[in-house]
């Protein structure tokens, strides 16, 4: 009966287990449950942090993965240097981290901390955007892996020793690095509401997700379902993003950055915990910016379905 669970049930049922711990936690704390209105629900944006850094995690595995697919036999010390690389992209993903907080601290002492917010909420939609975006463009994913195959192809046929290693590495580094350096940026919006608790815990589970599923793909040699981790990972952030732009353009009117236009129909049929909850208010401002969101992510998914055909054509 054991061997019938499918692995992938391990790092789910890991990552379910610790986002029930903090919320558990957070209600032994506060006594209650966690209350949305005091700088949002703990729990929630906890785990809005926790599929994002997720989500990049696997998509740094699948190339990663794509790169060593053919490294064994006489070929696995060719592994090294992309692990190598990889290794120093996160030290640098680290360092990238410290210099953004000085950046985002220093700008804190000179501007308007709604404004601030502001600023950052808008970055961070805007790396949502561009992750939604790749995520439902076929013409995306497959370009960028085979960018990296190819380029791993060359170095192999034509590079010296000397050459290939670090030309390897630098494919290793490339490759982590892109998504650490999308995850800073988001993190800081988060960092300035939030403070760094909820960002320190929600990095850690999705680091430990993608963890356990790195041991399973390059130790175990298993075969996960990447597309359908992917998938619900991407549903999952599409629901981050929905809440985020609310927020973000409730933030812009607090700020006086957009005006506020009340739907007076709607504030008798929306009651306040949706607003508490899932950033959705009756003003004409806060919807129409969610419904903008939704148009671009189903629209690119809907422009990319076509050329994704026409890429599959030309390679038969």
């Amino acid at each position: 009966m054991l061997r019938r669970i499918p692995f992938i049930a391990l790092p789910l049922t890991a990552g379910a287990a610790a986002v029930a711990a903090i919320l558990i936690l957070q209600v032994l704390r506060t006594g209650g449950l966690p209350d949305p209105t005091s700088h949002g629900d703990f729990g929630a944006r906890v785990l809005d942090i926790a599929v994002l850094v997720f989500r990049e995690g696997l998509e740094c595995i699948l190339v990663l993965s794509a790169i060593t697919a053919n490294m064994i036999g006489s070929r696995h010390s060719l592994q090294r240097p992309v692990a190598a690389g990889a290794g120093a992209a996160f030290l640098a993903t680290l360092l990238t981290w410290g210099v953004a907080i000085t950046i985002v601290d220093s700008l804190a002492e000179n501007l308007p901390a709604l404004d601030l917010q502001a600023a950052t909420g808008l970055l961070a939609i805007l790396v949502l955007l561009l992750v939604m975006n790749w995520f439902f463009h076929k013409v995306y994913w497959a370009g960028w892996i085979s960018l990296h195959s190819r380029r791993k192809q060359t170095l192999m046929k034509e590079a010296s020793d000397g050459r290939l290693w670090w030309g390897l590495a630098v494919l290793g580094f490339s490759s982590l690095y892109r998504e650490g350096f999308e995850i800073v940026l988001f993190l800081q919006s988060y960092r300035l509401k939030l403070g760094g608790t909820p960002v320190l815990y929600g990095v850690s589970i999705g680091l430990a997700l993608t963890t356990i599923v790195g041991v399973l793909t390059f130790v175990a040699h298993r075969r996960l379902p990447y597309r359908r981790m992917l998938v619900f990972t991407g549903v999952m952030l599409g629901l981050v993003l929905l809440v985020m732009v609310g927020e973000q353009v409730q933030e812009m009117q607090l700020a006086r950055w957009l005006p506020t236009t009340p739907i007076v129909p709607l504030e008798r049929v929306i009651p306040g915990w949706m607003g508490l909850w899932f950033a959705i208010f009756p003003t004409v401002e806060t919807l129409a910016a969610q419904i903008l969101a939704a148009a671009i992510v189903v629209g690119s998914f809907v422009l990319a379905r076509p050329q994704g055909r026409t890429l599959q054509a030309g390679r038969a």
